[in-house]
């Protein structure tokens, strides 16, 4: 019984092992002319196993890197493309680099930190006074989404000070919004967002 775990692993499974095996024959052809041949053929067949590939812009280029892969870079033939290089397909991909911003008070997102960078810009002190508190509004709702339990104002005007760098201060004898009426107002959304997304569902089974 020749079993397929037994068998020598398929480089690109979706192709199937009979066109692996193709490629291993085309490995054993001596004749030059008969080899182009028979790789024009399969690559015709990987393109009928797999004709969402076609959707891509290089399509036919993608075909013969494949070929050739499936053949461990071992095949000579003449592609139309320039052949792949082994080490650029099996070499480790680049490191990806993180965000190197400031970290503190993620939460608040980088929407938020945006408008305050904006509203910190304003020279008219009434303007800017007006803008900090509805940034501290739209702060402590923020707060209030990502920690359920309850928050002192004076959290929140301390964080609008921090990260506007001391421009964005207290207006004298302003008050944010009740925090309860901040969280229904949370929840009413959620909720509101659950219903269309059930309709959306819904909808698709019809």
């Amino acid at each position: 019984m020749d079993y397929n775990t037994e068998r020598k692993e398929l480089i690109l499974p979706e192709y199937g092992r009979s066109v692996h095996q193709m490629v291993d024959f085309l490995l054993q052809v001596e004749d030059r002319e008969e080899r182009n041949t028979g790789a024009k053929a399969v690559i015709k067949l990987m393109g009928q196993l797999n004709p969402q590939l076609r959707d891509l812009e290089d399509y036919n280029h993608k075909l013969w890197d494949h070929l050739f892969i499936m053949s461990d870079f071992l095949l000579d033939v003449d592609s139309p493309y320039p052949i792949p290089d082994k080490e650029e397909f099996q070499g480790k991909p680049n490191k990806v680099e993180y965000p190197t911003g400031v970290q503190k008070y993620r939460h608040y997102g980088k929407v938020v930190r945006t408008i305050i960078s904006e509203a910190a810009k304003e020279e008219d002190s009434e303007q800017r006074d007006a803008l900090a508190i509805m940034v501290a509004n739209l702060m402590k709702k923020t707060y209030l989404q990502w920690n359920k339990n309850t928050v002192d104002d004076l959290v929140i005007w301390n964080h609008l000070l921090e990260l506007s760098e001391g421009k964005l201060t207290r207006p004298e004898g302003a008050q944010l919004e009740d925090m309860k009426h901040i969280v229904n107002q949370n929840e009413n959304s959620n909720n509101n967002n659950r219903r269309r997304n059930s309709g959306k569902k819904s909808k698709r089974r019809y």
